[in-house]
């Protein structure tokens, strides 16, 4: 497939199992939506990108919220090191998870722990506490895939609890642009994608201008902010391709460090 590649994960197929198989049957598959598929790699590999560097300004914990079949602590490169993997899921999503670990023979590394949190029923603060989580040190937080469909109210909340934490505690997330703010051509291609998130039942809710969104972050406690559009994710990881395969549209990724 694409060559070279943006972000490498060796666990990713075992973990999808049968499909996986019928993915390597049937490669044109990953054809259907190259933009998406590229922003989903991008995103990975900047979130990686950016823990690389909190780690190397001596963060030692690093929580993934909204996990789902996310391996980053399976594959934890820096678990000599010293750092620790919290996964932020509901309870039901990390059985089925385990159910694929076991599946997939990957075995559960003492470095990492799952934090079962229902989010309309227990805090998160809560959560990782329970898991020893100190929140008197700083952590790297990878947000990934999970913004654009809460409320403003939860997402604040988070982002709130997370700017309360000590100084080089960082966020990576990614957020849909104001649609009153995409150009025509960015606007019709989302919102077919925006179609087709609602059929399958998880609808676009929140959409950010940029520049609202950084000072709300700066308000929370963030100080040193880096917001990537379309352009800037396709300069960074997808220059000087022989292929086409672009990310650009209307998601952003953005990094807020306390």
């Amino acid at each position: 497939m694409d060559r070279p590649r943006i972000f490498e994960d060796p666990l990713a197929l075992p973990m999808m199992g049968d499909e996986a198989r019928s993915l390597e049957a049937d490669p044109e598959r990953f054809n259907t939506a190259p933009r998406l598929r590229a922003f989903v790699a991008a995103r990975s590999r900047y979130s990686d990108d950016e823990l690389a560097i909190a780690v190397h300004r001596g963060v030692r914990q690093c929580v993934v919220l909204g996990a789902g079949l996310d391996t980053f602590a399976f594959r934890n490169p820096y678990a000599a090191a010293g750092l620790r993997v919290f996964e932020v899921d509901h309870p039901d999503t990390q059985a089925w998870k385990r159910e694929r670990l076991q599946a997939a023979d990957i075995a559960i590394p003492p470095s990492m722990a799952f934090v079962p949190v229902n989010f309309e029923e227990d805090s998160l603060a809560d959560g990782l506490a329970a898991a020893n989580f100190d929140s008197r040190e700083p952590a790297f937080f990878s947000w990934l895939g999970v913004v654009p469909y809460l409320t403003l109210d939860a997402a604040r909340a988070t982002l709130a609890w997370i700017g309360g934490l000590p100084a080089e505690s960082a966020v990576v997330f990614d957020y849909g642009l104001d649609p009153a703010l995409m150009s025509p051509r960015i606007r019709a291609a989302f919102d077919v994608l925006a179609e087709r998130v609602a059929r399958a039942g998880e609808p676009f809710r929140l959409f950010f201008n940029p520049t609202e969104l950084a000072a709300m972050l700066r308000e929370l406690g963030f100080h040193e902010i880096e917001d990537l559009d379309g352009a800037e994710i396709d300069r960074r990881y997808f220059n000087d391709r022989a292929d086409d395969l672009r990310a650009g549209g209307a998601a952003h990724l953005i990094r807020a460090r306390v």
